[in-house]
């Protein structure tokens, strides 16, 4: 396991145009197996400070988001490719489906950047037009054992 720094950053625009941004930073862990990066950390920024367990599941051509805590959530990026999921909120639970227009990862051993651009239709209704960058970092004591 590695110790890294995940900063998210995304763009939301709706059927009004009306555009959303939201930026997060989170310390996290890393490993590699079986050929995929996994990065583990706490998102605290879906409701209201309530942290939910983050995975990214990255492979040379997917990325899979699965959250437990405050959310239950499964989403899976493939390019040009649609998948669906269940969102389970306190409030009740949501058919989501994503629709991946555009993936592209750069990793390397323990940093990389990962970059998607995807629909969301939630409850078979288009809902937003969306734009993920996420960078993953070896936090500082990391990297110097690195060196």
């Amino acid at each position: 396991m590695n110790k890294v720094i995940v900063k998210v950053t995304g763009e939301q625009t709706d059927a009004a145009g009306d555009v959303s941004r939201i930026e997060m930073t989170a310390l996290g862990e890393h490993y590699f197996r079986n050929g995929k990066h996994y990065i583990i950390y706490e998102d605290t920024s879906l409701a209201e400070g309530v942290p939910a367990s983050t995975m990214l599941k990255v492979a040379s051509d997917s990325l899979t988001l699965t959250r437990r805590g405050a959310v239950e959530q499964e989403q899976h990026f493939s390019p040009q490719s649609e998948s669906r999921s269940r969102y389970q909120t306190p409030f009740g639970d949501l058919d989501l489906c994503v629709a991946t227009q555009r993936l592209d990862i750069a990793y390397g051993s323990v940093s990389g950047s990962i970059d998607v651009a995807y629909d969301m239709h939630i409850n078979g209704e288009w809902q937003s037009a969306n734009e993920l960058h996420i960078e993953v970092e070896a936090d500082i004591s990391e990297r110097q054992k690195l060196n």
